[in-house]
């Protein structure tokens, strides 16, 4: 997994982690998308995708971690984001449906990322791939999530106003 960040570390290190692995939530779910619509081998897509301009700027680890943890538990993952949709799950656009995996595996995962960067993230991926108003119903999946799968981390930013993330 990538290298947690902390305030103590300088401000351009925390930056430059954050942007790799911004760059890594990319580069993973045009990989998913992949795995998803092509039905493609992961190793297969793995190579592909690091051969890809601007890779070496991504945080490997935590592409590796979000390609291969979300395929290894792709089902694990349907049944949690399942129960917050408002339609079957094959009817959700394959991009948001990756990014809904990205974000249910980096709430349950990674743990030092905080929820809402993690919302964050998969919002503006949504807006960035999705379809027009396809970031609002990542935002409303994940932040139903949010609860179930960082109890005391939600109920903390709730208690100090910091609710919901909205796109």
């Amino acid at each position: 997994m990538s290298e947690p960040t902390s305030p103590a570390q300088p401000a351009n290190k925390r930056a430059s982690v954050k942007a790799g692995r911004s760059r890594a939530r990319v580069f993973a779910v045009q990989a998913l998308y992949q795995f998803i619509v092509g039905r493609n081998d992961t190793d297969d897509i793995n190579l592909f995708t690091r051969e890809l301009s601007g890779f070496h700027k991504a945080d490997s680890a935590h592409y590796d971690a979000l390609l291969f943890g979300c395929t290894q538990h792709a089902p694990q993952l349907d049944e949690l984001i399942k129960p917050l949709l408002d339609r079957k799950i094959e009817e959700i656009s394959p991009i948001e449906h990756a990014i809904m995996w990205m974000g249910s595996y980096e709430l349950q995962n990674c743990l030092d990322i905080p929820w809402r960067v993690v919302i964050n993230e998969s919002i503006e991926l949504a807006k960035e791939f999705g379809g027009t108003d396809g970031h609002k119903y990542v935002n409303a999946v994940l932040n139903g999530l949010a609860p179930r799968l960082r109890p005391q981390e939600v109920e903390h930013d709730r208690l100090h106003g910091k609710t919901k993330v909205s796109g």
